[in-house]
């Protein structure tokens, strides 16, 4: 047990010192989060855009996209086969996926990471589908912390009615596993009141910095080239400890 206890404080003293070396660029983590509906991957793809140009290494991860889990998901989407606990399960699976393989490694090696959809993502949904936050919480530990979030906030109406311009929203988007509403249109705008709910409780507790996506394209951007100047000298947060530990702990992160 000694041996353990000081074997981890040794990983969590090498953490620190990579992500608070002032010789070198640190990893930098911005989540961009919101309703569907709320132009986010436009901006996300504009403040990358940026981003290059003034120099930074980008990597960006988006939502439900992990290699491994990825298919099953989809498979289990396609026979309308998730319950609500296997819904966050899952997404909660791919999430620590794309942590432990894509984020962590980035942020270890000084990039700047865009995640299009954090833990946030799921938190907002899944407790929209009724399920407990504390539950949801601890399925995402050791939890790691974005050094800022974005969230594009738009009311339930735009919300609806700029995604059922371009689409019927999926079953699962629609929220109709809960609502069990047969039409799509109706179960969305029920649904996404829900989630816009929770977003906004969210966005209260974790201090997200919130825009407001009803603006311009350009006026937007505009603003989170500011809010990010602003934010990005801020020092890597002590909470992320555990986080960078049990990763590092497993033989990652390399000499």
């Amino acid at each position: 047990m000694r041996h353990w206890a000081i074997s981890r404080r040794q990983i969590q003293r090498r953490a620190r010192a990579r992500f608070t070396d002032s010789t070198r660029r640190r990893g930098f983590l911005v989540a961009f989060e919101g309703p569907d509906g709320s132009g986010k991957t436009t901006q996300r793809k504009l403040f990358k855009a940026w981003l290059e140009s003034e120099g930074h290494d980008v990597v960006t991860t988006k939502w439900n996209s992990s290699a491994l889990i990825k298919p099953i998901i989809k498979a289990r989407k396609a026979v309308r086969a998730l319950s609500p606990v296997e819904f966050s399960l899952l997404h909660a699976a791919d999430f620590r996926h794309r942590v432990d393989h894509v984020i962590l490694p980035a942020l270890w090696d000084g990039k700047l990471v865009i995640a299009d959809r954090f833990l946030f993502t799921g938190l907002a949904r899944d407790v929209a589908r009724g399920l407990d936050l504390d539950w949801i919480l601890k399925l995402y530990q050791p939890l790691l912390w974005p050094d800022l979030v974005f969230y594009f906030s738009v009311s339930p109406d735009t919300s609806g009615r700029r995604v059922t311009a371009v689409r019927t929203p999926n079953f699962y988007e629609a929220g109709r596993d809960i609502t069990d509403l047969d039409d799509p249109v109706e179960s969305y705008y029920r649904f996404i009141k829900r989630v816009i709910r929770e977003y906004e409780s969210l966005a209260l507790i974790f201090n997200f910095i919130t825009v407001d996506a009803e603006q311009s394209i350009r006026d937007q951007h505009q603003r989170i080239r500011e809010l990010f100047r602003e934010g990005e000298q801020r020092p890597w947060s002590e909470w992320n400890i555990d986080a960078v530990t049990e990763w590092l702990s497993h033989g990652r992160g390399g000499k």
